[in-house]
């Protein structure tokens, strides 16, 4: 699992959105060897490590996301959190790339949604409770492709997550924030632009790494 995850940042050229783009071509590629096995088994682990962060033991409410192809699998990872009595909450895509909130309640909440040409994703089906609901999370669980030693999360383009986190900014919420990963995708240096923002921590199924920039 590790060799097919494999990247570096130094495959990235250029700094800025040029470097991110270079950047993500590297691991989605990588992410694409991955077998369904690797995906597995690389989201069982992630899930025992996650269960493991203090800032999951203690929350009430948890803002999530249903994996999709390559991702870590987050599936096991969302049934732990709700056996456990916490209140987790998943995005459904609107049409302008920002992120609406419903309800996690098990596999049967779940309804797949095709936006447009993009994968087909799984989303909440039950009522949804706006895109402000996200800031009542205690954490956010973060969709990416990697992360660097200053904890600067790549995410893939499409600005979802970085109206999230400006909507969190503007309403003075301190959810804690953390990226789930492979571990060959924590390197070295991502390419950062003005606008974005670190997280507090990074899970791959082999461990955690906690950032002080946040």
């Amino acid at each position: 699992m590790q060799k097919g995850a494999r990247t570096t940042v130094e495959n990235a050229g250029p700094t800025g959105e040029t470097g991110k783009r270079a950047l993500r071509r590297e691991v989605l590629a990588a992410r694409r060897r991955l077998t369904a096995d690797d995906v597995r088994e690389a989201g069982r682990a992630l899930a025992e490590r996650a269960l493991e962060l203090p800032e999951l033991a203690h929350a009430r409410t948890v803002a999530a996301y249903v994996s999709v192809g390559g991702e870590p699998g987050t599936p096991a990872l969302l049934d732990a959190l709700r056996a456990r009595g916490v209140r987790v909450l998943l995005p459904a895509l609107l049409p302008d790339n920002d992120l609406d909130w419903g309800e996690y309640t098990g596999p049967d909440s779940l309804t797949r949604v095709r936006h447009g040409g993009r994968m087909a994703l799984l989303e909440p089906s039950g009522p949804r409770l706006g895109p402000d609901a996200v800031t009542g999370a205690d954490a956010v669980l973060l969709p990416g492709l990697a992360v660097d030693a200053h904890g600067m999360r790549l995410g893939r383009g499409g600005g979802s997550y970085d109206r999230v986190l400006a909507r969190l900014e503007r309403a003075g919420a301190r959810p804690r924030l953390v990226v789930l990963l492979y571990d060959a995708e924590v390197v070295t240096r991502v390419p950062a632009e003005p606008h974005d923002r670190p997280v507090h921590a990074v899970v791959t199924p082999s461990g955690v790494r906690r950032f002080t920039g946040a």
